[in-house]
């Protein structure tokens, strides 16, 4: 499977394996990859019980997410959605038939001026998926960010910022709102799709009421080869210092990001438990994670 540099974490209270498992098995071209558990170590900061899963990382359609067991802090809303794009009306029936099993429509499948057969919707979990019939010969699973409340319209700034952060980037063709399309202003975007270190991404602004806006519910992580890397992401992306926290920042826009070395999940991995154990402690009492003390911890037994 090719290394994706950004991967969507999604947060939940307890049903990460579960969830994985269900999204692997409505999807071609996916697996549950690997899994991880809590220890005992750390447990008075993450408070979750030694032995449970911690994370599964899972692909669909060959693309790569990683689910957490988190707690009941963070609830997903659809400010962060995937595009799910299929070839036929027919996978596009089938899958929305799948996903809304006990979940809720936000937007009902039918045809649009934009797709002949086209769904938003809010799954089981709350995780929001809009399905589409349309060329997959780009990507056929997208994450998309609604800039809402007192973001509504800057999408294209954020479109701009993060292609700017991110190399092999680039901004697609941008739709905008027409004039008479109120609440909504002329000129922000109705759907902006744009690429970070190759992956697709897309954008939107939405000016109505939406009583929700991003959270830390779905993050993405950057996956980062030394502590250059580390530093360059951490620099260029965190805004909000009280939000940093074991890897984990906000961006000016609200988007919450892990920036994390890849030496991180071998050091966790370790056979030793020992050496795992001490290794997450110290990236507990972390904010921006340094590999040197990492590693110093690790090896401190």
């Amino acid at each position: 499977m090719s290394a994706q540099k950004i991967t969507p974490n999604l947060w939940f209270d307890k049903e990460a394996e579960e969830a994985a498992r269900f999204y692997t098995s409505l999807f071609k071209n996916s697996e549950i990859l690997e899994m991880s558990h809590y220890s005992e170590a750390g447990q008075e900061i993450h408070g979750q019980k030694p032995g449970s899963v911690m994370t599964v990382d899972f692909a669909i359609d060959g693309y790569r997410f990683t689910a957490l067991n988190g707690g009941p802090e963070f609830k997903f809303n659809p400010s962060i959605s995937f595009f799910a794009n299929r070839e036929s009306e027919e996978e596009v029936n089938t899958l929305w038939e799948q996903l809304s099993e006990g979940g809720s429509v936000l937007m009902p499948l039918q045809k649009y001026p934009f797709s002949k057969r086209y769904g938003w919707l809010s799954d089981r979990y709350g995780l929001s998926w809009q399905i589409s019939v349309a060329d997959v010969g780009g990507a056929r699973i997208i994450p998309s960010l609604m800039f809402v409340g007192e973001r509504a319209g800057k999408a294209e700034e954020a479109i701009n910022f993060y292609t700017s952060v991110f190399s092999n980037s680039k901004v697609g063709e941008l739709f905008r709102h027409a004039a008479g399309q109120e609440p909504d202003k002329e000129g922000t975007i109705a759907y902006g799709p744009y690429s970070l270190a190759g992956q697709h991404f897309a954008a939107m602004d939405s000016a109505q009421t939406h009583e929700f806006g991003f959270n830390e519910a779905i993050s993405f992580i950057v996956d980062c080869k030394d502590q250059i890397e580390v530093d360059y992401f951490w620099k260029k992306l965190s805004a909000v210092p009280e939000s940093e926290v074991c890897g984990w920042l906000k961006d000016k826009f609200g988007v919450s990001w892990q920036i994390v070395p890849t030496v991180l999940g071998q050091l966790l991995a370790d056979p030793d438990r020992a050496k795992a154990d001490r290794t997450m402690e110290a990236m507990l009492k972390m904010k921006k994670l340094d590999i040197a003390e990492l590693k110093a911890a690790a090896d401190a037994g």
